[in-house]
């Protein structure tokens, strides 16, 4: 099947109880048992639930996955992969890494002997120097969150093999649509749902997918044992978002190409950071391990002085956290995303008090470029 009929057609799609072409919010905690021997199909909510079957193999059908788990956040998905990993064994991960998983590695897992070095995963070389004799994981991100900084996912994978890590990617920017790090090799796959999966900003969720079904034990065991599921509402909120991903991404990443290339023109914008751009570093890399540059750039502005007085006045955008909703979301990753990481690390990397991350939305282009335009002309 072609990917847009995938989306309606994965299998998941009929209750398979009723015919409803809409799966059922199964808001049920516990389940009749008719024999003390032998188990039902479903036994208690946190072990498994009908709606959140049905997301869990949907995203194994799109990731090219074997099982599928759904968490109540993108962050408790993240942290369910990472408890794959033991004290005492460590993880490489990007420089410039989402805060959340930043925060995750350094003030929580760190606590319970997990080591971590962060390298600029753009440069392979910089990556196998970071090898240590305990090293047991690459956690790879690209495009980066926010500077867009490309990982070349096929480079990280020989390197894994090589050495026998485990290799997990976080794919909430390109979602299965645009990129599928399973079918290249990794191990493991998290989204934040939250974003475009959901791409409504109407709900919280994770996901992760594996292929291995070894992996796929021990990813059950840990969902069970952590217990962070995802409520039956929230799964049918991304059951019902995943139906149009398609044509959502197509439309926003049309518009994010074209408002990237105005906002290169524009006198009052520093840098762009998009993928979709021809001479920006790791186009060519993101496109053999990517069918489309996604819909989330980032640009920088003269001061942070200008980038609060640009925030305040546009009218379309929210000036917001999260992104991958219908609307444009404007973000500033100084005091949002990455406040948890120190100042001088964030100036070092490029995630400066004057650095915009903008997800472009549904609305029309003419009418957000007008409005991002008069608002960058009235920033002090």
């Amino acid at each position: 099947m072609e990917w847009e009929t995938k989306l309606i057609h994965s299998g998941y799609d009929i209750d398979k109880h009723t015919g409803a072409v809409s799966i059922p919010i199964y808001n049920a905690s516990t389940y009749r048992q008719d024999s003390l021997d032998k188990p039902g199909a479903y036994f208690y909510g946190r072990y498994g639930n009908p709606t959140r079957e049905a997301l869990e193999g949907m995203m194994a059908v799109l990731e090219s996955g074997s099982h599928g788990f759904a968490f109540a956040s993108g962050m408790a998905a993240i942290s369910s992969a990472l408890c794959l990993l033991a004290a005492g064994q460590h993880i490489i991960a990007a420089r410039d890494i989402y805060g959340g998983t930043y925060r995750a590695l350094t003030g929580l897992f760190s606590r319970f002997g997990l080591e971590h070095t962060f390298v600029d995963m753009t440069d392979i070389g910089a990556v196998k120097a970071a090898v240590r004799e305990n090293t047991s994981a690459l956690f790879i991100e690209t495009p980066s969150n926010p500077l867009m900084r490309v990982t070349d996912i096929r480079a990280c994978i020989r390197l894994a093999k090589e050495l026998g890590l485990l290799t997990i990617a976080d794919n909430t920017f390109m979602t299965p649509y645009l990129q599928r790090p399973l079918e290249l090799g990794v191990d493991v796959v998290v989204h934040s749902a939250t974003k475009f999966l959901g791409g409504h900003s109407d709900t919280i969720a994770g996901v992760a997918v594996v292929k291995d079904e070894g992996l796929a034990g021990r990813m059950l065991e840990i969902q069970r044992s952590f217990g962070a599921v995802l409520n039956p509402q929230d799964c049918w909120l991304v059951l019902r978002g995943i139906r149009t991903l398609k044509v959502r991404m197509d439309a926003q990443q049309k518009s994010a190409g074209q408002l990237a290339a105005w906002l290169r023109g524009h006198p009052r914008v520093g840098r762009v950071y998009y993928p979709g751009l021809d001479d920006f570093p790791g186009n060519e890399i993101h496109f053999s391990q990517s069918s489309g540059p996604g819909c989330v750039l980032s640009f920088t502005l003269e001061s942070g002085s200008a980038v609060r007085s640009f925030m305040e006045n546009v009218r379309l955008p929210v000036p917001a956290v999260s992104l991958g909703g219908i609307e444009t979301i404007l973000s500033y990753p100084a005091r949002m995303s990455h406040a948890s990481m120190p100042k001088e690390l964030r100036d070092e990397l490029g995630i400066s008090d004057s650095l915009v991350r903008m997800s472009v939305g549904l609305e029309a282009l003419a009418d957000l470029q007008e409005d991002l335009d008069r608002a960058m002309k009235q920033a002090c």
